[in-house]
């Protein structure tokens, strides 16, 4: 299976779950902004659920069926098209060879992801596919997507995609009357993230603390893979110890000299000085990857017992999702 990219979009790049094991030698995990919705475009093609995927930024994307494709998309950025007909998400789609693919702008998040039945193939850089386009390595030659590359799927299908292939291949596009629930995987209210208290929490004086979880922050411009800046109160500090760089995580919401937040994200450094208030719980850090700016949220602090529990919850809610899938596929 093979497409061509016609037109790549403001950013187009190649990832997967992300590369885990590096950081205490300073390289960043890089990886999807919104692991669900990749995961989730992954499980409904039977794929590994750490099958690399094409995260699409925004739209504005275009991309040539070279062959016969087997291809699902999840996530808020944008709605495929193949000419005038709206392609559901979260389903597998099969799109026979010669079909057109746009993606175009959707208002209810930033990005999305484009899996293929067996995971786009691309060279494994330090146990990932993901690409780290400032260390300029993994992915499609450690960049962002351009006009007329091709891209193609790795060839180790499971027997359950082989199976969905065999049931849905066509002269046309087609797909199953089924589709992938993602609304029960996220929280009802999705502008409220919660964290957890970070090392510093109690740096700070109680008003600011008051005004971190109570006040609504939006995001900046100033955002991209590496970090979100948000405006909102400032807050200020009780205690003026000053932090020697220390370990930091996607997730990791820091607070610089002036006050504000600072969120890291996927391509976010290892190490930082500014005082960590706070940890995104990992069940939430989907939502953050679905930010634009101008959006708005709250912070609603958990216990980190709770965010474990939140997240194996998930865990087991994906795990019990891949077997029904299996079983009906």
């Amino acid at each position: 299976m093979k497409v061509k990219i016609l037109k790549p979009g403001i950013l187009s790049t190649v990832q997967d779950l992300g590369r885990n094991f590096y950081r205490a030698q300073g390289i960043p995990s890089a990886g999807a902004m919104d692991s669900l919705s990749m995961r989730l475009a992954n499980l409904s093609l039977a794929n590994a659920i750490d099958a690399a995927v094409i995260e699409i930024t925004y739209a504005d994307v275009l991309l040539e069926a070279e062959t016969d494709l087997l291809i699902a998309y999840s996530g808020g950025g944008s709605i495929l098209y193949a000419s005038d007909q709206v392609l559901p998400d979260n389903r597998p789609l099969f799109v026979p060879a010669g079909q057109n693919l746009a993606f175009r702008h959707h208002s209810s998040g930033s990005r999305t992801y484009l899996a293929i039945a067996g995971g786009w193939d691309v060279p494994i850089v330090l146990g990932s596919k993901s690409t780290y386009i400032t260390g300029r390595f993994g992915g499609l030659m450690g960049r962002a997507l351009k006009k007329q590359d091709s891209l193609k799927n790795a060839n180790n299908l499971t027997t359950s995609t082989l199976r969905l292939l065999s049931h849905l291949k066509s002269t046309q596009i087609s797909f199953p009357n089924w589709s992938i629930d993602k609304e029960h995987f996220m929280p009802l209210d999705k502008r409220m993230i919660r964290i957890v208290p970070g090392k510093e929490f109690t740096w700070f004086r109680a008003d600011s603390l008051l005004n971190f979880l109570s006040a609504s922050y939006t995001l900046s411009r100033d955002c991209n893979r590496m970090g979100y800046r948000f405006e909102g109160p400032l807050l200020q500090r009780s205690s003026q110890i000053e932090l020697l760089s220390t370990a930091v995580a996607p997730g990791t919401v820091q607070v610089t000299h002036d006050g504000s937040l600072v969120l890291l994200m996927s391509d976010g450094q290892t190490t930082g000085g500014y005082p960590r208030i706070a940890q995104v719980a990992q069940v939430d850090l989907p939502l953050c990857g679905q930010l634009k700016p101008g959006d708005s949220i709250q912070f609603s602090a958990i216990s980190r017992i709770e965010a474990e529990k939140l997240y194996m919850n998930r865990e087991n809610e994906l795990k019990k999702l891949a077997v029904a899938l299996n079983m009906i596929i």
